[in-house]
């Protein structure tokens, strides 16, 4: 899950390779919300060695209310920081 600085935008994707689309979001390589909205912080992930289990979960959580999505992010990183800094 990707989130703006401001806080107000998030982001739910899949990725056979999280780095390298986490880079690609943080260097504008793909247009579209996280670029609209610059959603460059990579907030929360799950790994998967099932792609269908992964995008399974993405369309669960993907129709979760913002506050469920929040309090998943939370979880795993409570202080909000970017997981990815070091890409």
């Amino acid at each position: 899950m990707m989130g703006s600085a401001s806080g107000r935008a998030l982001y739910v994707g899949v990725t056979n390779d999280l780095q390298r689309r986490v880079l690609e979001h943080k260097n504008g390589e793909t247009a579209g919300f996280t670029s609209r909205y610059r959603c460059y912080a990579l907030l929360y992930y799950e790994p998967y060695s099932d792609v269908r289990d992964a995008i399974a979960r993405e369309k669960q959580i993907k129709g979760w209310l913002r506050e469920r999505k929040e309090r998943l992010i939370e979880t795993m990183n409570p202080g909000r920081v970017d997981l990815a800094a070091d890409f």
